[in-house]
């Protein structure tokens, strides 16, 4: 991440909130834990200590409340209803909710 307050400040748009902080000094770059429940992801303002671009992908139980909050249309999948989205440093999420499977007339 380039900008660990910008990068909160977004991912907390998704539910994310600051679980830790480390740098080695104050003037080198910063290491940060977010966590949304049990899920937790690190961004690192390291040069080199990861790959821009990579996907996550969330299961989330209301994604267009999401979708909405990020001005996304949502997608329909055979495997669930997502958007992507791109963090300020280009990585992309995918978040989707699972599709409730249909009923046939004799289930019903």
């Amino acid at each position: 991440m380039s900008d660990a307050e910008g990068s909160l400040e977004w991912y907390s748009r998704l539910g994310f909130e600051r679980d830790f902080e480390h740098r080695f000094a104050p003037d080198l770059p910063l290491y940060l834990g977010i966590r949304r429940g049990e899920v937790r992801l690190h961004l690192s303002e390291h040069a080199g200590d990861g790959r821009t671009g990579s996907v996550v992908y969330f299961w989330v139980e209301d994604v267009d409340a999401i979708a909405a909050d990020f001005g996304r249309t949502v997608e329909v999948q055979p495997w669930a209803r997502e958007i992507t989205l791109s963090d300020p440093d280009g990585n992309h999420l995918r978040v989707g909710q699972r599709q409730v499977p249909e009923q046939s007339s004799a289930e019903r």
